[in-house]
């Protein structure tokens, strides 16, 4: 598990070296990208680190506790994860940590600072609380966010860009967002 962020923040810290400025980066992950994403954000504030012009998460995975309402009224919607399968993982990436730990799940974290955030979640998602919890969590903490709420999609729809038009819009808006004066 801190494998993950440890490897994300050495990736970081080289394209910071080349970029020149984090102002010039965005840090993008799906599903536990998502949460990866957020969880390197914050290990990168508390290290004192030049964070990001912008955190883009496709529908995060954040609560590895899986406690949020989406997880059961969503699994039958869901194309791609099943509440068992998430489990499992869960206590996979989790190790001998709890999986309410901050450094788990990121939604349970301190997330002030932070760079603004774009969230996209389809509504058919089992994560959809994940995204709606956490675009919540950041605004009460101070951070910018843009919550995308995809009517009738699954998880990370975006995967058929080039073949499906909402994936091809969705792309389109985490491109706008990096490119607006907020995020950049």
């Amino acid at each position: 598990m801190r494998a993950a962020v440890d490897d994300a923040r050495a990736a970081y810290e080289w394209l910071l070296a080349q970029a020149g400025e984090g102002q010039r980066l965005a840090i993008a992950g799906d599903s536990a990208g998502g949460g990866l994403t957020v969880a390197t954000a914050i290990a990168l504030r508390d290290r004192g680190y030049e964070l990001p012009a912008a955190l883009i998460c496709i529908s995060p995975w954040v609560d590895l506790t899986c406690s949020g309402d989406s997880v059961t009224t969503r699994a039958r919607r869901e194309r791609m994860l099943s509440p068992a399968g998430l489990a499992a993982d869960a206590r996979l990436y989790a190790g001998a940590e709890q999986l309410d730990s901050p450094t788990v799940s990121p939604l349970f974290a301190d997330l002030s600072g932070l760079p603004p955030m774009m969230i996209q979640v389809g509504d058919d998602e089992v994560l959809l609380d994940d995204s709606t919890r956490l675009a919540d969590a950041a605004r009460h903490a101070g951070v910018t966010v843009s919550l995308q709420i995809w009517p009738g999609l699954w998880h990370v729809w975006h995967l058929y860009a080039g073949l499906l038009p909402e994936a091809d819009a969705a792309m389109r808006a985490i491109a706008d967002f990096v490119h607006e004066p907020s995020a950049s």
